[in-house]
């Protein structure tokens, strides 16, 4: 089995299970980005927080001159803590609360994605009472499936996320009559994990109908917002370690119809640092059931749950051994039958003590943690910089 190259020498001594962050694979992922957007002076590149929200990859992030998309006060916190400067912050979420919405307006954002007119309503009157004036963006629910897993998907008009499109007309005529609004545009996000680039065609083909007929209706669009979304390979993070930037921005340079001075702004999270992140844990057993093999570690659904909140699919190596593979059912100690990484899987044959990588679980990993069954927070291991 192919695997990636780790610095065992220096995971001596580390508890298990821990998050080894590649620094400068993140630094390469960085530099794709800018190199894709280099020619779009208006284009901007938002970070979505909450797919992994460690400071030391925040501050990284910020220093590449990523702006932040955030969908709660902490990550607003998060975020200016890490350096993000508050006109780069865009801040989204169905659920708001006052205390939120304030302490955005006192740090001064520069967008308020705004999910519903009852939103509006009250982010108008807190603006007020405080004196200031909201610069928001209305979310679109295009009415878009994208192909992902359901419970990723967020641009249907079942979904709870945005304002449906044939409502929008009106939600803007509101936001125009706000006093303490300035509206500056649209928002839309379709989902997660997208690999096909036929979603994201789709996307610029509503925007581009929506713009159409906002003219007709002498209405204003702004600037334009088209979230973010593009997935990254989890089956071969050796041979494909960085996500496809090319292929994705070249889809709204050739689909969307932009006018003249209208800014473009991009939400993108896993694509970013899903790929630099490994959870790397510790084989405590090998134990034989009656028709399967298990390889029980000492990580758990509460370091990394996607797989089994989404059946999600992260590859596996074992990074201490070098025997002939064999199949195992690769499980965590938790108390929960969904606790399980992979069934099935063909693994280089594992030894109590081995070390194994869980791999591409820099998003949705460390950032989802939990402390069930009274287990501590991961610990994470920030590689390839003096001082990590």
């Amino acid at each position: 089995m192919m695997k990636g190259s780790f610095p065992l020498g220096e995971f001596q001594g580390r508890k298990t299970p821990f998050y080894f962050y590649d620094i400068p694979l993140l630094e390469r992922t960085l530099d794709a980005v800018r190199s894709a957007v280099r020619d779009r002076p208006l284009w901007q590149v938002h970070y979505a927080v909450k797919a992994n929200a460690n400071p030391g990859i925040l501050r990284r992030i910020a220093a590449a001159g990523l702006g932040a998309d955030c969908v709660s006060g902490g990550e607003i916190r998060m975020a200016l803590e890490a350096g993000f400067a508050p006109e780069s912050i865009v801040y989204a979420g169905v659920g708001k609360s006052d205390w939120e919405i304030e302490l955005a307006l006192e740090a001064g954002i520069a967008r308020f994605n705004v999910e519903s007119t009852a939103e509006l309503q009250v982010i108008e009157e807190i603006a007020a009472r405080m004196g200031r004036v909201a610069p928001v963006c209305l979310r679109v629910n295009p009415d878009i499936g994208a192909h992902t897993h359901a419970h990723i998907t967020t641009g249907l008009a079942e979904n709870k996320f945005g304002i449906f499109h044939e409502m929008l007309p009106e939600a803007v005529r509101m936001a125009l009559a706000c006093p303490h609004v300035r509206f500056c545009g649209l928002h839309f996000h379709i989902g997660s994990q997208v690999l096909d680039m036929a979603d994201f065609v789709a996307l610029c083909n509503r925007i581009n109908d929506l713009t159409a007929r906002f003219e007709r209706l002498d209405l204003p669009v702004g600037d334009l917002n088209v979230g973010g979304g593009l997935g990254i390979n989890y089956e071969h993070p050796n041979h494909l370690p960085i996500a496809d930037f090319a292929a994705y921005f070249a889809v709204f340079k050739r689909h969307l119809h932009l006018r003249a001075g209208q800014a473009l702004h991009f939400e993108l999270g896993r694509s970013l640092v899903g790929p630099c992140g490994s959870l790397i844990c510790r084989v405590l057993y090998v134990k034989q059931g009656a028709t399967r093999q298990f390889a029980v570690v000492d990580a758990s659904m509460t370091e990394l749950i996607r797989p089994a909140l989404y059946h999600a699919y992260h590859r596996i190596e074992n990074l201490s051994s070098d025997l002939p593979e064999r199949l195992y059912d690769v499980v965590g100690p938790v108390c929960e039958s969904s606790d399980v990484f992979a069934k099935g899987v063909s693994l280089d044959e594992c030894r109590r003590g081995d070390l194994l990588a869980i791999r591409s679980a820099g998003a949705y990993g460390e950032s989802m943690a939990s402390c069930y069954n009274g287990r501590p927070l991961p610990g994470s291991f920030l590689y390839g910089e003096t001082g990590d």
